[in-house]
Parts: C-alpha cells; sequence; structure tokens
C-alpha cells in the first residue's frame, strides 16, 4: 500500500511509519521538509496522488478550544480536499476517547475534526485511543510555576504508543470502518501518581502539589467521562512496565 502520513514526525506518526515500513508498505511523510503544508494545503494534493491511504495523527500544542478547532478543522478539511480530489481512499483519523464528554480545550478541537471527517467525500474511519504513557512527562514539562511542578488530578487509562500505532496501520489494511472500537491502556491508572513515579524514576526532586483544575474539563477528567467504557479493547503495557523501560536520571 501507499500511505501518507500527517504528523508522520510526531511521537505517534514516527511509530506510525516505522511499523508500516517494516510492513513493506510505502509510506510518504507529509512534512514542509516534503513541500507540504497540510495547515495552508499547499502540496498536497501532489503528495497524495496515488496514496491508498491517509493516517492523521497531527497534533497541537494549545488548550484553546478556538484555536484546537481551527487547526484540526483546517488540517483535516485540507487532507479531505486533497485526498477526494487525488483519489484517496480511506481518510484514517486518531482521536480521543471521550472527546464528546468531554468537549473543552483541545479536546474541542479534536472533536471537531472528527465532525469533519464525518462530513467528509473520503471513505474514513477515527480511531480513539486513551493517553500515551509519556503523558505524565508532558504534564510534568507544561504544568510549572516557576520551580515547582503541579501533580495534576485525573483519572486515565494510559497506553503504549506503539500499541495504538500497531491498531492505525491494522485499520489502514483493512480499509474504512468509521467508528473503530476504542483502544486504552490495561488499567486505570491516577495521573498524579504517574507524574511523581515519573519525576522520582527520571530523578526530579522536590515537592509536588496535586492540583485540580476548574470547570467542566477539570471535573470531566476526575470523574471518569474520558475512561474508555466496558467494550473497549485493552493494551498489554502497564504504565509499570513503560516507566521500567526508561533511562532512571
Amino acid at each position: 500500500m501507499e500511505i501518507a502520513v500527517a504528523g508522520g514526525t510526531g511521537i505517534a506518526g514516527t511509530e506510525v511509519v516505522k511499523i508500516a515500513q517494516q510492513r513493506g508498505h510505502r509510506v510518504r511523510v507529509l512534512t514542509r521538509g516534503n513541500g507540504v503544508d497540510v495547515r495552508s494545503g499547499a502540496g498536497l494534493e501532489e503528495a497524495l496522488s496515488g496514496a491508498d491511504a491517509v493516517i492523521d495523527v497531527l497534533s497541537t500544542s494549545t488548550q484553546s478550544a478556538r484555536a484546537a478547532t481551527e487547526f484540526f478543522t483546517e488540517t483535516s478539511s485540507h487532507l479531505l480536499a486533497a485526498g477526494h480530489r487525488s483519489g484517496v481512499g480511506h481518510h484514517l483519523a486518531l482521536s480521543i476517547v471521550g472527546v464528546d464528554r468531554a468537549p473543552h480545550g483541545y479536546y474541542a478541537g479534536k472533536l471537531a475534526q472528527e465532525q469533519t471527517v464525518r462530513s467528509g467525500q473520503v471513505p474514513w474511519t477515527i480511531q480513539r485511543a486513551t493517553q500515551f504513557h509519556d503523558f505524565a512527562a508532558q504534564t510534568y514539562r507544561n504544568a510549572a510555576v516557576g520551580p515547582l511542578h503541579l501533580a495534576l488530578r485525573m483519572r486515565t487509562q494510559p497506553i503504549a504508543i506503539v500499541e495504538v500505532a500497531t491498531r492505525l496501520v491494522d485499520l489502514a489494511e483493512a480499509g474504512p470502518s468509521e467508528r473503530a472500537r476504542d483502544i486504552a491502556g490495561p488499567q486505570e491508572e491516577q495521573l498524579v501518581d504517574m507524574m511523581r513515579s515519573w519525576a522520582a524514576h527520571t530523578g526530579r526532586s522536590g515537592w509536588m502539589p496535586a492540583l485540580s483544575l476548574p470547570g467542566a474539563f477539570g471535573r470531566a477528567i476526575r470523574d471518569g467521562s474520558i475512561l474508555p467504557g466496558a467494550d473497549a479493547d485493552l493494551g498489554t503495557v502497564t504504565f509499570a512496565d513503560w516507566l521500567n523501560a526508561q533511562p532512571r536520571g
């Protein structure tokens, strides 16, 4: 297969590219370095010519609902329009478990992305997944006030990136299936504990007080709204497994 990957240099995209290539697929990574700007649409139609499937694992660092919605609506619209003109037969987007139950901030953008994909002219698949294991490290870096790092109160069921990337390539090979079954890690975790364990493992010392985000989104991430349902497919790699494989500080 010819597979185009949007966001192919990111955390998830790198694994998608690796797995697809290992299986013998020809992979096109859609980046500015390769003459493609997904945000503006420049170079997309040429880059997608002859592609069988597009896997969209793009992300953005904003937590603003408006900015996230603009980003994901624009990029998805350009990918779908160029894909339709180029004869792409399958558009596959990675989303997040619970976006419809917590449509706030970044999640609002992902929900808008899903709606854009559903209304496009390319046959589609949407795969929702829970947070990756390294979400603890990302939150540690982002939830900082001067030298103080805050541990965010959140219920999550984190999953290994490679397990999500494997599922995405499986789905690309299988063809359009619309809403795929949600995928999540093997067990629920508290993000506060994950962050503190990661900090200790990597040699980062100091007091890390727990923080509850205010508002509707804060409630949603604490009350289980973004946890997978009973019908979700579960991975096998626990957070402890992942952490033990990381370099010690």
